[in-house]
């Protein structure tokens, strides 16, 4: 397949679809839950929403929104650590837009920035760089988060930055890695899952061999999937023949972008650059072990944990707030008692109504918001894609 329109195309969908009804009729399910798929990827959840595609699956089978959101992962403690830097006198703070109105406990980065904080959105990291050129009096900070989708681009900036001697630009690092966050949900007794869509942007940096512990310890199939419709389509019909055959395995929908070990030239950035840290915070998750990314010694000086004595403080959320029971998959959005009323994307509470890769956004975006609720699920109306 060459063009969009492929990954599009209704004639497709339909064989797809037929082979999912009838795969899904020769499993032999010995309850009456539905088979619960988890797409990982916020992408992918805003594809599913826009496309219609939950609406098309037989009831038998359940999409579980996952931890995929860079931005909603974000713990509140670090969120408020990024804004007291963005504070201090002499700092110009660099940002994804994202990031600028997740709200903290106090407030959020655009309201210090209201309240005259320098806080500038950038597009990239490098985007910092003549800033802090431009600016040799003052501190530039970026705020680097996200999974391993972004970390290349935060060590080559870095690398960057050395290259060109740039001193007063640093790096408040909040990188992630997700194959540890699946394994911390796998622990979770509260949640069952079948099988997980495996995050393509993700993929294309670490590549696809790096799930096989989940399918290797934990005996659940993967399939890594792109974010076209017959993408995703496809990848559920993967996943539902392996369930079918009894295989556990982690198969690539994606390979026109995907290889199965990686971007060799971004993960050796990321290996030079950055170590793995002994835990880190994720929202809703905990303190999960080797999950998260720092600064390593040979560049500290681009650290503005060490450069500015960052204290890493636990605040815990807004307690109207559920995004974390919604990032493990145990609540969707609409089950949560403030979206849609206090919370909306005008107003929002939580980081999942914020960011642009949030299942509540997604929700709320594509209809779920005045749905009538039938045996406390949306109504589902049929949907073409």
């Amino acid at each position: 397949m060459k063009y969009v329109d492929e990954f599009r195309d209704p004639q497709k969908l339909q064989a797809l679809m037929g082979e999912i009804n009838r795969l899904t009729l020769m499993l032999e399910r010995t309850s009456e839950q539905p088979l619960k798929i988890m797409e990982v990827c916020g992408g992918h959840t805003h594809s599913i929403f826009k496309y219609g595609i939950e609406e098309l699956l037989p009831d038998s089978i359940e999409l579980i929104h996952g931890p995929g959101c860079p931005v909603c992962v974000m713990p509140r403690g670090r969120l408020d650590a990024a804004i007291k830097l963005a504070d201090i006198p002499n700092v110009i703070f660099t940002t994804f837009g994202d990031a600028m109105r997740v709200p903290g406990s106090e407030k959020s980065l655009l309201q210090a920035k209201a309240q005259g904080a320098d806080i500038r959105m950038v597009y990239s990291p490098l985007d910092a760089l003549p800033i802090a050129k431009q600016n040799p009096d003052k501190e530039v900070i970026f705020f680097g988060l996200g999974f391993e989708t972004t970390a290349p681009s935060t060590a080559f900036t870095i690398l960057q930055a050395e290259a060109e001697n740039i001193k007063n630009f640093s790096i408040f690092c909040n990188h992630v890695i997700v194959v540890p966050a699946l394994e911390a949900l796998l622990d979770n007794p509260d949640l069952e899952l079948d099988g997980f869509i495996g995050p393509g942007h993700v993929s294309m940096v670490i590549g696809s061999n790096p799930y096989k512990i989940i399918a290797e310890k934990y005996y659940k199939p993967v399939v890594v999937s792109g974010f076209e419709p017959l993408d995703i389509v496809q990848s559920v019909w993967m996943l539902l023949q392996q369930l079918v055959d009894r295989r556990c395995e982690v198969e690539n929908q994606y390979k026109r972008l995907v290889q199965p070990d990686g971007n060799p030239m971004a993960l050796d950035a990321i290996k030079k650059v950055f170590e793995v840290r002994e835990e880190f915070e994720w929202r809703g998750l905990g303190d999960i072990a080797q999950s998260g990314l720092k600064i390593n010694s040979n560049y500290a000086q681009f650290d503005a944990e060490i450069k500015f004595d960052v204290s890493d403080v636990k605040v815990p959320d807004a307690a109207a707030c559920q995004c974390g029971e919604i990032l493990k998959g145990v609540l969707k959005p609409w089950q949560c008692k403030v979206f849609g009323t206090a919370c909306t994307p005008e107003t929002p509470i939580g980081t999942c109504m914020v960011s642009s890769e949030g299942a509540c956004a997604a929700y709320y975006k594509y209809g779920r918001l005045s749905t009538v609720v039938k045996a406390n699920k949306p109504q589902r109306s049929k949907a073409k894609v």
